[in-house]
């Protein structure tokens, strides 16, 4: 398929994009973890479903930037619970009744989560230091089995330092920056990799049985976090341009151009539930089926088990000044 249209970034920054690159949504903010979900004509109310607070419709419409790509759902729902299953008997100490409400009957929610991606040009001039190691032969004191003091010539490194300067460039493709802040970021993260190959052109029909969620960081702030990125990387570059056995960079100096975005949604399933009084949160990567999720802890059974753990130590302790000899088991 063709590849995605990338935007200009400054006429996104000003809004001045053409019309047909927003479209007005219907959305209401949730007011635990503060997503924006968007609304379809016919419905008025909801369930968040990142933490299950209850949402209800703002009455007027709201325009956004309209997503350029969609990557629809690869995994489906009888997947992703199979694979949150998994994930829920994997855990350690957690409530019995944890299986019943995270993986049970619960209908999972597949969700979009928006996305912003960042093309860039980058030229850097850096100054710096390369530093090669060196051995000399000195005089090292040194104790001996039986604890005195004597004098060993030994090989000790030295570092030669030698200024660096030069440049590097790289070509940023397809950076991806979460614009939401629905989830923690640990969450997110652990979601990734994310394949970009298979986005296609936006089209509204890709979201119908699901639900879609606006962003809620700005284009700035996304391309924020994307120099950041851009910038370690960079920094990376640098440090093996300048080569040697350790480096010093000294001055960075980076002209970035041709600075281009798109808005994608990307596929997530997405469970919550409450749980003595808190809510609790399961994600499953709609491309991979990679889980994520929050746990609540089951202290009765870490107690048990201290408890098992401490019977268990005292009994060996018990054979072994009765018998004299260690207990095996």
């Amino acid at each position: 398929h063709a590849p995605l249209p990338e935007l200009p970034f400054r006429e996104g920054l000003d809004a001045a994009l053409p019309g047909a690159e927003t479209e007005e949504v219907r959305l209401a903010r949730c007011q635990g973890c503060g997503a924006e979900i968007v609304f379809d004509p016919t419905s008025h109310a909801t369930t968040c479903p990142y933490c299950a607070s209850p949402v209800v419709a703002d009455p007027g419409a709201v325009r956004r930037l309209r997503p350029q790509g969609v990557a629809p759902f690869a995994v489906t729902e009888a997947q992703a619970r199979a694979a949150m299953q998994g994930w829920l008997r994997g855990l350690w100490f957690a409530p019995s009744a944890l299986r019943g409400q995270g993986g049970g009957g619960r209908a999972l929610e597949g969700v979009y989560m928006p996305y912003w991606t960042f093309d860039a040009k980058t030229r850097t001039r850096y100054t710096g230091q390369r530093g090669t190691t060196y051995y000399v032969t000195e005089p090292v004191p040194v104790r001996d089995a039986q604890g005195n003091m004597r004098t060993e010539l030994r090989q000790v490194p030295r570092i030669a330092w030698t200024p660096a300067a030069g440049q590097v460039a790289r070509n940023f493709d397809d950076v991806l920056v979460l614009a939401s802040h629905a989830l923690p970021q640990s969450h997110t993260e652990a979601l990734l990799p994310w394949d970009l190959t298979a986005l296609r052109p936006y089209r509204p029909e890709y979201l119908a049985g699901f639900r879609s969620e606006v962003y809620t960081e700005t284009l700035d702030e996304g391309m924020g976090e994307a120099r950041a990125y851009m910038g370690a990387m960079i920094e990376r570059d640098v440090r093996f341009d300048i080569g040697g056995d350790q480096q010093q960079v000294g001055s960075v100096d980076t002209d970035v151009r041709d600075v281009t975005f798109k808005h994608v949604l990307l596929p997530v399933w997405s469970a919550a539930y409450r749980f003595g009084g808190r809510s609790y949160r399961f994600v499953v990567n709609g491309q991979t089926g990679k889980v994520e999720g929050e746990r609540p802890w089951s202290w009765v059974k870490i107690a048990l088990s201290f408890l098992a753990l401490a019977l268990l130590i005292g009994g060996g302790v018990w054979l072994m000044q009765t018998y004299g000899q260690p207990a095996y088991y």
